[in-house]
């Protein structure tokens, strides 16, 4: 989770009220950050704030923390406003950027008045931003600018490798490709753009650069001063919505120290738009949900007032609170959602937990004392049980196991991944369909270990279903590899066969082809005619893509299916 440090001092400033450190404590709390350390140096009173919401990027700074505490506290209500005026500024988009980076949207800010502290502020935010909703700057990275140095029009078009600028922190010209290689940030970032034809570049009418996206600025107008009056905000990446929210969120905060926000026209190949959009966005909610949930005695009226301390407008209508919600926001995807932000501003320490009065005996899941059942099998056939991580991204589903999403495959794996919108690491950027990838990490990463490795594990998956309230199924699934010099298909079809005696079900192998499997060993588990799961010796160039070098044979079924009492 993103953390950053705010002065005590500054915040207050921001919110128009001073406070004690202890008070500070349960402010924090509006914002959904935690007080992680507080300190003094020369004089003043720094606090660590530890954010708690990886979709909240307009509360990872000391604007964001201070404008929802303001709201929280009835020193404003409803929907924030800010007034967006429209410059004689335009931005040009190369059409040779949309398989390199494809989108930048802009805005300008006046009138500023920096001092040290609003300074780390914008540069913290800036760099939180990118990280962590940016994924390390893949899909969103952001530079500030001296306007006053840049002449307009401006272009974002590809260049070539051998051109030169000085980036930031740097004295002398360096070429496109000696930035990758000598600048600190060409070595971090190099990896997002090095195998392009050409280099992202943001120039003016004077052909001088602003930055190199999303690698590093220019020395001459990157470099942002308490002298600094008006800024130019560039956002770069390969969604259009998600660089605009980021450049909402980075305006919005700048505009919380007295800036003035004006827009700038981008003129793509095939459409133009105007940017930033603050049109607050709408939502819906039943007050009876709200009331249901939070087990409180809300009036209509009460939930109005609290929902208008988190920044909404409402308008109570027929039972329902139509919301209009701040542009910088994109967390609203679910009632639950409203009810929290209710939560919140009623405050968590407020509600008096109440005791039960009707006593019930508990008892444990008939279908999880299955699992336990099926693990303790596998453990009398001499295997080792493992627990894998359920998050996981799409290249070790699908890449390494060259196969692609939404085929087939004789349906497994079962479709589509789910993935999170804003993860905190690529690495965990989505939910598994599949166990197998799993097994053959966990393999990876301990090709040190004696062999034979035999290794199982009864784990979740989650799939697609639109016929549920969250459009998603979780599924639980045995999932078996086998790796020595000599392992076979008939090895692992054996424990199969084993555990297909031992919870008393008959099946069928039907030879499919599935390119995660060697061609003719490798079949689908038929059970009562249902399609349960695969089995098969793991192809030679999936276990190269994992770093593998012992063969692989596995198994992967669904339990569901296999689930009846008495199982065993």
């Amino acid at each position: 989770m993103p953390k950053f440090d705010v002065s005590k001092a500054d915040l207050e400033r921001l919110v128009g009220k001073e406070f004690s450190v202890e008070e500070w404590e349960d402010l924090f709390l509006y914002a959904k950050c935690e007080l992680d350390d507080v300190w003094e140096e020369n004089g003043e009173i720094y606090f660590k704030a530890d954010s708690k919401d990886t979709n909240r990027p307009d509360l990872w700074s000391a604007e964001g923390i201070a404008r929802q505490i303001r709201f929280a506290l009835g020193l404003e209500k409803g929907l924030p406003k800010y007034e967006v005026e429209k410059s004689d500024v335009t931005v040009y988009v190369d059409e040779k950027l949309k398989e390199i980076r494809p989108y930048g949207v802009y805005a300008i800010v006046e009138g500023l008045s920096l001092d040290e502290e609003a300074l780390k502020q914008m540069i913290n935010l800036q760099e939180k931003v990118a990280l962590t909703f940016g994924r390390r700057r893949r899909e969103v990275a952001i530079g500030i600018f001296d306007f006053d140095r840049v002449k307009p029009p401006i272009y974002y078009r590809a260049a070539e490798k051998t051109e030169k600028f000085v980036p930031l922190g740097f004295d002398e010209e360096l070429t496109l490709e000696e930035i990758l290689e000598r600048h600190e940030k060409g070595r971090e970032y190099g990896h997002l753009i090095r195998d392009k034809p050409y280099y992202p570049l943001l120039v003016d009418s004077e052909g001088k650069v602003l930055s190199m996206p999303p690698i590093i600025n220019s020395e001459i107008t990157g470099r942002v001063t308490t002298e600094t009056k008006n800024v130019f905000v560039d956002v770069t990446g390969w969604d259009l919505d998600k660089i605009m929210l980021a450049l909402n969120v980075v305006v919005t905060a700048l505009a919380e120290r007295g800036g003035r926000i004006k827009s700038v026209k981008v003129v793509y190949p095939d459409f133009e738009i105007e940017t930033p959009d603050l049109t607050p966005k709408e939502f819906e909610v039943e007050l009876d949900y709200i009331k249901r949930l939070t087990g409180l005695e809300l009036g209509d009226e009460d939930i109005k007032n609290l929902l208008e301390r988190m920044m909404y407008q409402v308008e109570l209508t027929d039972g329902k609170a139509k919301l209009l919600y701040p542009a910088f926001r994109d967390d609203i995807m679910h009632a639950r959602d409203v009810l929290e932000d209710v939560l919140i501003a009623y405050g968590y320490n407020e509600i008096e937990p109440e005791e039960p009065e009707l006593a019930v005996q508990g008892r444990g899941d008939k279908f999880v004392e299955f699992e336990d059942a099926v693990r303790e099998l596998m453990v009398g056939f001499g295997l080792q049980e493992v627990m894998t991580f359920n998050l996981t991204n799409r290249e070790a589903q699908y890449g390494k196991m060259r196969i692609e999403a939404g085929r087939d495959y004789s349906m497994h794996p079962p479709g589509e991944l789910v993935e999170i919108e804003n993860p905190i690491s690529p690495k965990w950027s989505a939910l598994r369909v599949w166990l197998t990838p799993s097994l053959l990490d966990f393999l990876a990463q301990n090709t040190h270990e004696e062999y034979p490795q035999r290794i199982f594990e009864v784990g979740k998956v989650t799939l697609i279903d639109e016929s549920r309230e969250t459009k998603t199924v979780s599924e639980s699934k045995l999932a078996v590899a086998l790796a020595h010099p000599r392992v076979t298909f008939t090895e692992a079809k054996e424990i199969l066969e084993s555990v297909m005696r031992h919870l008393g079900f008959e099946y069928v192998l039907e030879e499919i082809e599935h390119p995660s499997f060697i061609e003719g060993r490798v079949g689908r588990i038929v059970v009562d005619g249902k399609v349960i799961g695969i089995i098969g010796e793991i192809h030679p160039a999936v276990l190269e893509n994992w770093g593998i070098e012992m063969p692989v044979a596995a198994f992967e079924l669904f339990l569901r299916p296999l689930y009846r009492e008495p199982y065993l």
